[in-house]
């Protein structure tokens, strides 16, 4: 069955979850998923709804426009609005860790991921030949301090022409430029390991094994112009022990970046992720 998700957050006020039921039901739709929550704080509506489109009276090219005019400049609304047939174009950015791309490309392979991977990116050309496994088109674009600006705008240009819906940086070393930010605001997924602010700099499972620490973690999130301070999409820990060597956690931690940053493509893919701010609600 093909359908039409809607994400929506606005000021709450009484009537909005019935207005927009209705002119989905109005208009021959049948809801299939329906959630909301509201922040107690904030006294936001936040809502993901979810129709059949088959036998729906507004043809999917009039939908924003028609909800917009209907509901949501009353509102003051903010909405995305996604279609279930249609795969979104996800460009990897890479630089010479593998562990996250072959995931990613493994779990694309298996029918894990439903969208499209038009390219790699990568400022080194490390990973080609993982790319050439899978027939996937692979960009090098090498950066330092003077061409930084200059190969960022190349890389924008090939994420133009190949029409990018979303990046997801699968350990790419690079401290994203602000103009590639605001172009993909909120649609540039990152992973890292949780030891951020504790343990800084090159060697963070050397410093957290010298601390004796019994927790590590991996946490996956969107882009902002602060680094590794955006809207946080998905998290998880594993326990370790003082039998666990700096081997062991950095193997521990490996797979925890792979397992959080999939969990994370895959609520973005399937538009469960809503913005406010610099949190995000994620829905079931």
């Amino acid at each position: 069955m093909k359908t039409a998700k809607l994400l929506l957050y606005c000021p709450d006020q009484r009537g909005i979850l019935s207005d927009v039921t209705r002119f989905i039901s109005d208009n021959g739709g049948n809801i299939v998923y329906l959630d909301h929550y509201v922040d107690p704080t904030e006294q936001i509506l936040f809502l993901r709804v979810e129709w059949g489109i088959e036998e729906f009276r507004i043809s999917r090219e009039e939908i924003e426009r028609r909800f917009a005019e209907s509901l949501a400049n009353a509102y003051d609304m903010t909405f995305q609005l996604y279609f279930s047939d249609i795969k979104p174009r996800m460009a990897l950015f890479v630089s010479k860790m593998s562990h996250c791309l072959y995931d990613i490309l493994a779990r694309f392979t298996a029918g894990e991921l439903p969208v499209q991977i038009p390219l790699i990116i990568s400022n080194h050309s490390d990973m080609k030949y993982a790319a050439a496994r899978f027939r996937i088109p692979y960009h090098v674009f090498p950066i330092n301090k003077e061409n930084k600006l200059i190969q960022e705008q190349r890389e924008l240009d090939l994420l133009r022409e190949h029409n990018i819906s979303f990046i997801v940086l699968a350990r790419y070393m690079q401290i994203i430029s602000p103009q590639m930010i605001a172009e993909y605001s909120n649609r540039i997924i990152n992973i890292h390991h949780s030891f951020l602010p504790a343990f800084v700099g090159a060697k963070p499972y050397h410093a957290a094994h010298a601390r004796g620490v019994k927790i590590i973690g991996a946490t996956s999130h969107y882009v902002t112009d602060t680094l590794d301070a955006g809207p946080i999409i998905e998290q998880d820990v594993v326990r370790i022990s003082h039998k666990d060597t700096v081997e062991d956690l950095v193997m521990k931690g490996k797979d925890l970046e792979k397992i959080v940053l999939s969990r994370a493509i895959k609520k973005h893919i399937e538009g469960k992720i809503l913005t406010y701010k610099n949190k995000t609600v994620i829905f079931t």
